[in-house]
């Protein structure tokens, strides 16, 4: 894990919908070797979730505004 990603593991984020998440870790899709983000839902059943890096820390278009698809809290 680089650094810049052991800093980021704890950190919450709020995604564009509204729901506040925190990174658990990072890990590689055993296919693919693609960098994905573990992160944890921090409301209701507090579920475990993984996503690409990639698309994690993306920059979306939502109604004519952009946004980063999580925001760091």
């Amino acid at each position: 894990m680089t650094e810049e990603q052991q800093n980021l593991v704890g950190r919450e984020f709020r995604n564009f919908k509204g729901g506040h998440y925190r990174i658990e870790g990072f890990a590689k899709d055993s296919e693919t070797l693609e960098e994905m983000v573990v992160y944890r839902a921090l409301y209701g059943e507090c579920g475990l979730w993984v996503r690409p890096a990639k698309m994690f820390f993306e920059t979306i278009e939502r109604d004519g505004k952009r946004m980063r698809r999580f925001e760091p809290l």
